[in-house]
């Protein structure tokens, strides 16, 4: 195999970091090195702390669906709730508990988020609040949060991103009345985090409590659908 030939293939299985994490990646690196002018042991450390951060900042690409009515996965993570809630007062959507789909992402996980259906951005509103653990309930009530609401041709549909316990800062890279479409990159959350859906009334939600999503791929739900949905068995 040609040296070009090599190299070409290295650089594809290279994951690309976001921008965002660039300033961070080169802390741990400059604190890496001090660390081995103390001591090599914990230079090796900072190395692997490192590896690790550039690793939280990767922004790997993704394939789509994109048949009008899916909702895709905002977020890469664990569902860690699947059932009807009062959307934020701050999005607009109303008093009336709708169809709600929560992924937690773990610091391990990829945090930038993808838009869950394509639209124009109708709202973006950042919400002050407190570091509770995100994958408590209460998370998306009490904690620090920005939300976005995205008017698809089937309805709008809100989506929230939740601060953590770890987590304290929270980027969006859009702003009212900008374009989206489903899978594209809207913003992240700094060291784990979560990521609610509120849905339209009728659409049939496919995922269940436990199951993994990958941001811009996993197929939620669907909107107007005709389906209950799926029932979802542990094993």
């Amino acid at each position: 195999m040609a040296l070009n030939d090599v190299l070409v293939s290295a650089k594809n299985a290279m994951v690309p970091i976001h921008r965002e994490g660039r300033p961070f990646i080169a802390i741990f690196a400059i604190v890496a090195f001090i660390l081995f002018l103390i001591w090599q042991p914990l230079g090796w450390i900072g190395v692997g702390l490192t590896i690790w951060c550039a690793l939280f900042f990767r922004d790997p690409d993704r394939v789509t669906p994109v048949r009008e009515g899916l909702v895709v996965s905002g977020a890469d993570g664990v569902v860690c709730d699947v059932k009807r809630a009062v959307p934020p007062p701050e999005l607009g959507l109303g008093a009336t508990p709708l169809p709600r789909v929560a992924v937690f992402m773990n610091v391990f996980d990829v945090h930038v988020n993808r838009a869950p259906v394509g639209g124009s951005v109708r709202r973006v509103a950042y919400t002050a609040g407190k570091f509770l653990n995100a994958d408590m309930d209460k998370a998306s009530e009490d904690n620090e949060r920005n939300g976005l609401v995205i008017d698809s041709l089937r309805g709008p549909v809100g989506v929230v991103q939740i601060a953590g316990l770890v987590a304290r800062r929270i980027v969006c890279f859009v702003r009212e009345q900008d374009g989206l479409a489903a899978g594209q990159r809207f913003g992240l959350i700094r060291f784990g985090s979560r990521v609610d859906h509120y849905l339209p009334e009728g659409a049939a939600i496919l995922v269940g409590v436990g199951q993994r999503a990958t941001a811009g791929e996993t197929v939620i739900a669907e909107l107007s659908a005709t389906s209950d949905g799926r029932t979802f068995r542990a094993g």
